[in-house]
């Protein structure tokens, strides 16, 4: 693994923070989730603090483990659209479910986003394993893990052919002949496949960034294979150094496979950071949020991920013996929730406050901003990683605390930008125009 030299942050917005009981901090109001100019000003102190994109998560249903907690409800597209009019460098990245989406229509939305941002937008292609889901979409269960990947392939596919449809002379606009488009540059893809036929081409012309990014988020073999043959950039799960390790390595065996270079995708795993002005101070914060969150919200974020019914009368005892890992549902985070109980001989309490309340599944440090800027740092410098994908305890504080306490550290280290160096996300990530 080779040291990249740039080290890349996202924001990931989700509610109030990624915090189970984030939307309880005193100095919230509780309705900024649903609040439009609230991501507004998020991504403007991310573009303030340099970052290289905003990303929303997104769910097609009201789930049912969130009656405690806000949750993802404006549809991120219509967000990301009014983030880039208020914002100049910033990349706009979303999740989009390929399990119930039709790859023209997504083609064509962030086309669309892509060309009218100057080319700063980026699509997170995910598989949808929720039942609640797939009751929307007239399912009673959702598609068997192995259909879903294969699905998610054909659908990155048609995506990638749909935007590079239009060569770079579509538009002739040639006031002497009357032409407008040149229909040797703008082509039909004549799709056939399992599951999707699409004609094409599509209807927007590219922005200057060619198209928008790929990401994708599966940590499983299938999900390794998708990004391998489709991502530009990957959000992990990484609960160590050595296990962002192991996944560089395997990606990057399989990108080798294929004929791609490693630096062709940009690794992100997730990390959850609690700043303070003193250790102390950082544990406190962590303390407060804990005894913040209702733990009917932990228990049903538990019981969902690991497909097994968890009460009050669980909440002392460990994990099952017998618990077996779900089949068809988000796997990578249930087994990596499953093994960090039985590493530290966890109780579901115990475990339920490791994970952020039932907030989030990802890394989380706890510390000043000197301690947050080193963790980062032996991360980065290890070769394993491009960067992060960031989820603060709370927003909007904990992100302006980032903002205005780590980021000086990280450019004094070197390896963080000082000013964009790009107009395009691409080319701020330092990725080839597509």
């Amino acid at each position: 693994m080779s040291q990249p030299t740039q080290l890349h942050l996202n924001l990931n917005i989700y509610g109030a923070g990624a915090h189970a009981a984030a939307w309880l901090w005193p100095q919230n109001d509780p309705l900024w989730p649903v609040t439009p100019d609230y991501f507004v000003r998020l991504a403007q102190t991310a573009e303030r603090g340099g970052f290289d994109a905003v990303f929303f998560s997104d769910r097609a249903a009201f789930p049912g483990n969130s009656l405690h907690r806000p949750f993802p409800a404006i549809e991120p597209s219509i967000l990301l659209a009014l983030v880039a009019a208020k914002t100049q460098h910033i990349g706009l990245l979303a999740t989009v479910s390929s399990s119930y989406n039709e790859p023209f229509n997504i083609a064509r939305r962030f086309a669309s986003l892509d060309l009218v941002s100057g080319g700063r937008s980026g699509v997170n292609i995910v598989t949808s394993a929720d039942v609640e889901a797939a009751r929307n979409f007239g399912r009673s269960a959702p598609l068997a893990h192995a259909d879903r990947y294969r699905r998610a392939a054909e659908f990155s596919q048609v995506l990638k052919d749909l935007w590079a449809s239009w060569g770079p002379g579509g538009i002739v606009a040639d006031r002497a002949t009357g032409q407008y488009f040149d229909p040797a540059q703008i082509r039909p893809i004549a799709h056939q496949g399992e599951f999707f036929s699409v004609e094409g081409p599509i209807n927007v012309p590219p922005s200057p960034q060619g198209r928008p990014l790929v990401v994708q988020a599966g940590g499983s073999d299938a999900g390794l294979d998708l990004a391998a043959l489709h991502a530009d950039a990957v959000f992990t799960l990484a609960p160590s150094l050595a296990q962002a390790q192991s996944y560089r390595q395997a990606l990057d065996a399989r990108l080798k496979a294929l004929g791609r270079a490693s630096s062709a995708v940009k690794v992100f795993p997730g990390l959850v950071t609690v700043l303070g002005a003193t250790e102390q101070a950082a544990q406190q914060r962590a303390e407060a949020l804990a005894e913040l969150v209702p733990i009917e919200q932990g228990l049903n974020y538990l019981s969902d991920l690991l497909q097994t019914r968890f009460g009050h009368a669980d909440l002392d005892q460990p994990l099952p013996a017998d618990l077996q890992l779900p089949d068809n549902g988000m796997t990578t985070f249930a087994k990596n929730v499953v093994d960090k109980a039985r590493s530290h001989g966890w109780t579901v309490r115990e475990l339920i406050r490791a994970q952020n309340g039932g907030g989030s599944n990802h890394n989380t440090i706890v510390g000043t901003p000197e301690q947050v800027a080193d963790y980062m740092l032996s991360w980065f410098r290890s070769g394993a990683i491009d960067g992060f994908n960031l989820m603060h305890d709370v927003l909007p504080s904990g992100l302006e605390d980032f903002v205005d306490q780590v980021v000086p550290l990280l450019r004094k280290a070197g390896v963080y930008r000082e000013t964009y160096n790009a107009s395009t996300l691409r080319g701020n990530l330092g990725l080839a125009a597509a």
